[in-house]
Order: C-alpha cells, then sequence, then structure tokens
C-alpha cells in the first residue's frame, strides 16, 4: 500500500509517549506539570498539543495515542479534547520507553491487527517545518510496511555532544520511500572532536528517539531481545479493554524491565540490518536546557538583537547592560537585570532560579541537591 501525498495514512497510528520530569528546565518543569504540558516557546500550545497537531493530520481518524503517568491523565485529555479516553493509556509508574512504545504497539495489535503502521514521537520535542516533517513519516510508513524498524536521523546542526547519532548506509531503493536508507548503527553521545569527525562523513545524523514500525514487527523483535518484557506487555494488551486491566496492570507492571527502546530495540535489530534511517530534514530541539530554549524563542522588538529572551510577558523584565539573556518571569514581582550576560533567571512562585546558559546542563544537579534536603515539595 502506497501512502497518500496528503491526507490520513491508511493503517497508520500515531503514539505520544508523554513522560518524563524535564528536571533541566526547573524550576518551570516540576514533576507534576512536567515540560511536555508546558507552552514553552510562546505559541499557545504546550509541547503535548504542538506534537498532537503534527500527527493528528497523518494518522488514521481517532488513531492518536498517549502514553502518560497516571497523575497526568486529567490534564493530558484536558489539553487533547480530542483524543478519546482510550487512547490515553496510563502508566502506573515509569518503566522506560521500551514498555511505554511496547504497549501501545501491543494495544494496537490487539485491537486493530499486527500489520497496522504506529509512529513514536516523543511529546516534548519542538519541530519547525511541518512539510518536511510529513514528508519523513510518510516515507518512513513506506520502509516500515517493507519490515524495517524506521528511525528518523535529524540533520545535525552542529557536531552536539549532547544527542546520540544513527550511521545511514546504503539506500533501500524502495520506490515510495526514495530517501530512506539503511541504517548501520547507534552511538551514544560522543565527545566533541568525535562528533566534528562524525558530520564530516555525510553518514550520521542526530538520533531523535522517532521510531516507525508496523505493531507485529515490533513485538516480535521485542518477543526476540526481551521475552519477559515482551511476554508482560501481551497479556496487559489482553486485558486493557476489559474490566480485568487494574488488576492485570497491578500484577504485571511493577515486575516489567526498565529499558529504553533503543537499547532493547534499535541497537541490537541495527547490528542485524533490520533498521531503516529516513532523513529528517526540518528543524528539531527536545529543549533540553534553559540554553536550547533561549535559541528558540523570538528576538526581542525594539533594536538590534542582543540574543536576549523573554518566555512570558516581556513588560515584566528590565535589562540593563546585559546581553544574551534569558528571563521567564513567573510572579508579579519586575525582575531587573544589570550588567550580567548570558544569564538564565526563572521566577516562580515559590522557586527563583540564576544561573547561566553555559551552566544550563547542571540545573539537574540542583533538583538533585533540592531532593537530597527533602524539599520534595519544590519537584
Amino acid at each position: 500500500m502506497t501512502a497518500t501525498l496528503d491526507g490520513p495514512v491508511p493503517g497508520f497510528y500515531a503514539v505520544i509517549p508523554a513522560g518524563g520530569a524535564g528536571t533541566r528546565l526547573w524550576p518551570l518543569s516540576r514533576s507534576g506539570a512536567p515540560k511536555f504540558l508546558l507552552d514553552l516557546t510562546g505559541s499557545g500550545r504546550s509541547l503535548l498539543q504542538a506534537t498532537a497537531d503534527r500527527l493528528t493530520p497523518l494518522a488514521e481518524p481517532g488513531g492518536v495515542l498517549v502514553v502518560t503517568g497516571q497523575r497526568h491523565v486529567q490534564a493530558v485529555r484536558a489539553q487533547l479534547p480530542g483524543v478519546g479516553a482510550g487512547e490515553v493509556l496510563a502508566e502506573p509508574s515509569p518503566r522506560d520507553s521500551m514498555a511505554a512504545i511496547g504497549l501501545a504497539a501491543a494495544v494496537l495489535a490487539h485491537r486493530h491487527g499486527g500489520d497496522v503502521v504506529l509512529g513514536s514521537f516523543a511529546a516534548d520535542q519542538v519541530i519547525h517545518g511541518t512539510a518536511a516533517f510529513e514528508r519523513a513519516v510518510r516515507e518512513g510508513i513506506e520502509a516500515a510496511r517493507a519490515g524495517y524498524v524506521v528511525t528518523v536521523g535529524i540533520a545535525a546542526a552542529h557536531p552536539s555532544t549532547a544527542f546520540g547519532y544513527v550511521r545511514s548506509g546504503a539506500s533501500l531503493e524502495l520506490p515510495g520511500a526514495p530517501t530512506v536508507r539503511h541504517a548501520l548503527g547507534f552511538t551514544e553521545k560522543p565527545d566533541a572532536a568525535t562528533a566534528a569527525a562524525y558530520l564530516a562523513t555525510g553518514e550520521y545524523r542526530w538520533n531523535a528517539g522517532m521510531f516507525v514500525v508496523r505493531a507485529g514487527v515490533l513485538l516480535d523483535h521485542l518477543a526476540e531481545q526481551r521475552p519477559a518484557l515482551h511476554a508482560g506487555i501481551r497479556t496487559l494488551a489482553a486485558a486493557w479493554d476489559t474490566p480485568d486491566r487494574e488488576q492485570v496492570l497491578a500484577q504485571v507492571w511493577p515486575g516489567l524491565e526498565k529499558i529504553a527502546i533503543d537499547h532493547a530495540i534499535a541497537e541490537p535489530v541495527a547490528a542485524a540490518g533490520g533498521v531503516a534511517v529516513v532523513p529528517g530534514d526540518f528543524g528539531w530541539d527536545d529543549i533540553g536546557d534553559f540554553a536550547s530554549l533561549g535559541s528558540l524563542l523570538p528576538a526581542l522588538g525594539g533594536g538590534a538583537d542582543d540574543g536576549a529572551r523573554v518566555l512570558g510577558d516581556a513588560a515584566s523584565v528590565v535589562r540593563l547592560d546585559s546581553f544574551g539573556s534569558l528571563v521567564v518571569p513567573g510572579t508579579d514581582r519586575m525582575v531587573v537585570v544589570l550588567g550580567l550576560d548570558d544569564v538564565v533567571i526563572v521566577d516562580t512562585p515559590d522557586a527563583l532560579l540564576v544561573t547561566t546558559r553555559a551552566r544550563a546542563q547542571q540545573v539537574k544537579d540542583a533538583v538533585d541537591a533540592l531532593r537530597a534536603r527533602g524539599r520534595d515539595d519544590l519537584l
């Protein structure tokens, strides 16, 4: 079956794993209100809503599923009223991406058969270039129908040490997916010199953790690579739409292996030749910290761009001799920045963060310190 050039793709279901606390974006992102529920771009839509907006036109009617923690179900349903209650799959506790995506695949296979294609796209990523994104997904679906586990390789803007990489090989030569290539393997976050060497070859792209695959193919790979996890997920799927769901969840879920889909499926299957990569030539960011958040926000008006950014009410911020600052005003207080460059200030009713863009990755350490002090009320 060839994917249409526009409109929904028959037999395609979009899965949105919505988990994680986004600790490097504290105090904006908290365990009770993680970053995927927040509008971090000033668009008026949360990251979750923007993800659903991109995927809904591609999926079967009613074919967008969200896998999220039980404590976030109500917020997810409130933000996505067009997603049915049966399409919000609640996890009792975090078990990493393989359990989340595997559960969605098993539920879809149980409801619609193993030949349906699912695409997994995290809820907390920012994408610019809808047409290019759709082209990549449609080609990915064609390669998935040919039996491959397909990942989207993002065109690297620079030799980043914050992302993993996927290496492309020869073309698959699929008529409906002309740009899709064999994936030769995955590499975890490299050092700067290695990342630069990767990009010089032209064979490497960022691994954004987006996967497109037939539900049955994913489950078959899981049965081979992680048989106990596969058995547990199949048991859950069989009970999911029955009155026994909660009882079976309580029995099975806590014992599921906690592992990422990259390690459980993508890496070993790529080594065996079963993974393909479709180029993603669109703007992408996972907003991993305040430095990356600042790069996504528009320039302030009123003169030459000095690199400063504000998320929120710019009238609540005064900057004097301050270049490249990022300020997030979240209270009635006026925030004044004087003589500090590249500073990050995040003001919330119960916590104030002051750091620099260069140390944005270390915000996670502040969260760890608060947890060590027993201040879970701030997390």
